[in-house]
């Protein structure tokens, strides 16, 4: 089986991403737009017009001149941007949150946020099990390195080399970043959590992180029953591993790396703490399972391909 796949905005970041990952997928026909024609509607057009399958890689609204020229057509959407991922006439993919159904039969669907992928992975489940309160003050921080800024920001970091850069740099110090609409909307949680984060000076890999004080739990826990609830939760899903509780043999003289699933579209949850104070982690690649990879899988599901196809590639450290 082979399918046409048109990727609209191919020169960005997570284009760029994606197509590395098409390339070496083997089911699908790679639909290519004349670069001098990348902007011109009439050749986007006509491209989604012959397409299967289209990934919209823009910024928002590009995105949503995107979907208007896709009107009345077959082709079956899979947006990269912040502009649908709340919206319900479209379908979130993130399959691990019980939205593989759904996914298989969508014909819109909006890739999650990067930072949202970690939060609601983390968030979603404890939320579920009665475990954490809806209405939890959830406070959540995370790290990415600077390639989730796309390129603006990789050039930004690949020109300047002062010690300002090669720290770590908090941003969103207004406490609305993009993604926590999503975060708050699919996470079950009755308000927007308290997010904060952080640019590391490294190219790619990500580690969101949430606390937990088990006094303010709605049932007793400790980070073993908490671990036990995503390894009850995640049993069946590829992408997800679950590490035991406090498992010192992930880290690296007491550190967690925020590299280690780079190139891959995996997930390592981890949970360590006491029994009066938790953190859940989330680590994954924020160009794999964070964009790009998730946009293949997304595709592979609906489609009906062996999910994991086409969703890895070389690690980028730059």
């Amino acid at each position: 089986m082979s399918i046409r796949v048109f990727v609209d905005g191919e020169e960005g970041t997570t284009g760029l991403q994606i197509r590395k990952r098409l390339e070496r997928h083997g089911g699908v026909e790679l639909l290519a737009i004349d670069p001098s024609r990348r902007k011109d509607p009439l050749a986007r057009q006509a491209l989604l017009s012959e397409a299967e399958v289209a990934f919209l890689c823009l910024p928002d609204v590009a995105s949503r001149e995107a979907v208007i020229l896709a009107e009345g057509l077959p082709v079956r959407l899979i947006d990269a941007s912040t502009a649908f991922r709340t919206d319900s006439a479209w379908v979130y993919g993130l399959p691990e949150l019980g939205l593989r159904d759904r996914l298989r039969t969508a014909v819109r669907v909006s890739v999650p946020g990067c930072y949202a992928t970690g939060f609601l992975l983390l968030v979603a489940p404890l939320v579920r099990a009665g475990i954490l309160p809806s209405d939890y003050p959830v406070a959540c921080h995370a790290v990415s390195g600077f390639s989730g800024r796309g390129k603006k920001g990789i050039a930004e970091y690949t020109a300047d080399d002062s010690e300002s850069m090669r720290s770590p740099r908090h941003y969103a110090l207004g406490l609305a970043h993009k993604h926590v609409p999503e975060m708050h909307k699919m996470s079950g949680l009755d308000h927007p959590p308290h997010f904060m984060p952080i640019i590391g000076p490294y190219f790619a890999g990500m580690v969101v992180s949430v606390a937990l004080h088990t006094r303010l739990l709605a049932k007793s826990a400790d980070p073993a029953s908490i671990q036990e609830i995503y390894a009850l939760f995640y049993r069946n899903e590829p992408f997800i591993r679950v590490l035991p509780e406090n498992d010192d043999s992930a880290l690296e003289n007491g550190f967690l790396p925020a590299t280690n699933c780079n190139g891959t579209n995996r997930v390592d949850l981890f949970t360590c703490g006491t029994p009066d104070l938790v953190a859940v982690m989330a680590r994954f690649d924020n160009l794999g399972k964070g964009a790009s990879g998730a946009a293949v899988q997304c595709m592979n599901v609906m489609c009906g391909f062996d999910e994991a196809t086409g969703t890895t590639v070389e690690a980028d450290g730059r």
